[in-house]
């Protein structure tokens, strides 16, 4: 269980936002600027609100009044939009990059297995600037899950993609939270992917979460 509820003081606008869930896939959706993201950064540990608890089973990675949990601590796997992989560095070493020395050897066959879902086991040695748009797509999901997290954050994981890269990124998306059982929570601007991919969608604007009936409102402003 993720319980988020998070209060924060924005330039613009004052984020208030609440929910829980379990192991699904939980999508957010809004305008550019509505706190997709910052919500993200926020269970990650890379922004701190001003108020309010983030807490998963029985972690605490923030809570009002009290020293929040550090980043590296929390057990999150986050899949940036860019994919953050390091390009002096080949796409093996860009996987393992997040596991630690003593849990390798306990993690091999996970990682193997992880590879040939993703269908990237032939990549190892090649540099990021290599591969294409979705290979880098596939190696970021596979070094947010070798550290076997206990949450996955994908922040617009597929808005690069070509059109039939993003329908196969999607389907592999499904098939890794049917394996992995855990919280995904995907933020993207695109109404058909959400209501593909979400057990649940979350409709934001300015920080607060709307009703559904604002879905083409939302539309309309991107």
């Amino acid at each position: 269980m993720l319980h988020v509820e998070i209060n924060k003081q924005l330039a613009h606008y004052e984020m208030n936002i609440h929910f829980e869930m379990c192991n699904e896939i939980l999508v957010l959706v809004g305008p550019s600027g509505s706190g997709k993201t910052t919500i993200l950064n926020y269970i990650a540990g890379l922004a701190q609100p001003d108020h309010g608890m983030i807490h998963s089973n029985e972690r605490t990675f923030f809570e009002t009044g009290e020293k929040p949990m550090p980043a590296r601590d929390r057990q999150i796997g986050y899949l940036f939009q860019d994919y953050a992989l390091f390009p002096h560095m080949t796409v093996e070493k860009n996987i393992w990059f997040g596991v630690k020395k003593n849990e390798r050897k306990e993690s091999n066959k996970m990682i193997w297995e992880l590879l040939q879902v993703l269908g990237i086991e032939h990549l190892l040695q090649k540099y990021p600037h290599q591969i294409s748009g979705g290979e880098k797509q596939r190696v970021g999901l596979a070094r947010a899950l070798a550290t076997q997290p206990s949450v996955l954050l994908l922040d617009e994981p597929l808005s690069a993609l070509d059109k039939e890269t993003r329908k196969q990124c999607q389907d592999e998306l499904l098939r890794l939270h049917a394996m992995w059982k855990i919280p995904f929570i995907i933020v993207t601007h695109d109404l058909d992917e959400a209501e593909r991919l979400g057990d649940r969608i979350i409709y934001l604007d300015q920080g607060q979460i709307t009703d559904e009936k604002w879905k083409k409102h939302l539309v309309s402003t991107f």
